[in-house]
């Protein structure tokens, strides 16, 4: 069988992230859908940031189990923007377009 590349590839996870979607090693885009289903199983999509009505789309609640993974998100873009969701607390959303960044920050 070829080898996966890019996105197909399966890229080691760091702890928090490896606990929460119960495996160690996992392509981008498995770890993206899984994250997904655990945030719609649990009902973790909002259309409010941190409580207050907003019209940006979806936001994603960070639940205990969340926050661990979004805890350990600190990572510059190329468009050298910095995501820093290292003081999130728990109950405070963040918008559903910086996944990748978490994903990014989660893997080895």
């Amino acid at each position: 069988m070829a080898e996966e590349k890019g996105l197909n590839k399966p890229v080691k996870l760091k702890a928090d992230l490896a606990a929460l979607l119960g495996a160690k090693t996992l392509p981008r885009t498995e770890i993206t859908k899984k994250l997904w289903d655990y945030i719609k199983e649990n009902k973790l999509q909002t259309r409010t940031v941190n409580g207050k009505p907003e019209n940006a789309g979806k936001n994603i609640v960070a639940d205990a189990k969340l926050i661990k993974i979004f805890n350990n998100t600190k990572i510059t873009g190329k468009n050298g923007k910095v995501v820093d969701f290292t003081k999130l607390k728990e109950g405070q959303t963040i918008d559903m377009m910086q996944i990748a960044s978490v994903v990014s920050a989660n893997i080895e």
